[in-house]
């Protein structure tokens, strides 16, 4: 089975679009003869991706340089998507930063992982979705969370707010679609393991052998797209579901037992977790 978007003709916009799992997947989606909108602001990187875009069978390509977090440009863009294709059928919003943080440091670096990470995402969709919803065709929004914004692991707040955020976002959209008066529009959370990409880069030249590539990444995205999936939890070459699952189980726990917050990561609590993540 395929999801009734992914079909030749086609539109899919994608932001975060020129490079790591946003390429992978716009290479997928012209590889279905697609018709493909990319955007990012690293301009340089557009050129090369809309050639490779184009080598994979897409018939037409649309590659555009602007900031996710900016309202004003994404409706443009939008409108430009609409009056060169006709809409839109599958968006993606993939666009993301990690430059890291702090809890008390200073909170310009907060606010840009904000935009681009959580705003980036509920601009696209709020932008995007009235369109897609009257145009009255299959369509789908994916949105890229992180397992981190479910554990919520210590060293990097700002992200895991972010991508907290866009868990959050992402399940109220969905059930807004699915209730919305002849809607064929689905929403769905993609959640990565550890991929190899600029994001995680961090200077290596070699792909660690613990993290997938974007494109396996970008396949089993597909695959659990079509099958209606809406948690798209990605393993890696580390962590199988099995373990994503017990981690998650364990957060969860921590809200229902009430140890101290973040509690797989206690001096008190490692010792039960470890127990609890090999138990049957």
């Amino acid at each position: 089975m395929k999801h009734a978007a992914m079909t030749s003709g086609s539109v899919a916009t994608i932001t975060g679009g020129a490079s790591g799992i946003g390429l992978a997947s716009a290479e997928l989606f012209a590889a279905a003869g697609m018709r493909v909108a990319i955007v990012d602001n690293r301009e340089a990187l557009l050129k090369p991706a809309a050639e490779r875009l184009k080598a994979a069978g897409a018939p037409e390509v649309m590659a555009e340089a602007m900031d996710v977090s900016n309202l004003g440009a994404m409706q443009a863009l939008e409108a430009r998507v609409a009056d060169r294709f006709g809409g839109t059928d599958i968006l993606m919003n993939n666009a993301g930063i990690q430059p890291g943080s702090s809890m008390f440091a200073d909170g310009g670096d907060w606010l840009r992982i904000l935009d681009v990470n959580l705003w980036g995402v509920i601009n696209g969709s709020r932008v995007f979705a009235p369109r897609m919803i009257v145009r009255a065709r299959p369509g789908a929004i994916i949105n890229t969370g992180s397992k981190q914004g479910i554990t919520t692991p210590p060293g990097d707040p700002a992200y895991n707010v972010s991508k907290a955020g866009v868990k959050a976002f992402t399940e109220a959209l969905a059930h807004e679609l699915r209730n919305a008066d002849a809607c064929r529009v689905t929403a769905h959370l993609l959640v990565p393991g550890f991929v190899f990409t600029d994001l995680t880069r961090h200077g290596r030249t070699e792909k660690p052998a613990g993290a997938w590539t974007p494109e396996q990444t970008a396949g089993f995205m597909l695959e659990s797209l079509n099958r209606g999936d809406f948690y798209i939890l990605c393993p890696d070459n580390d962590v199988d579901r099995a373990t994503d699952e017990r981690r998650m189980a364990w957060a969860v726990g921590d809200i229902i037992e009430n140890p101290p917050a973040l509690s797989r990561w206690h001096p008190d609590h490692a010792t039960a977790f470890e127990a609890f993540l090999k138990s049957e």
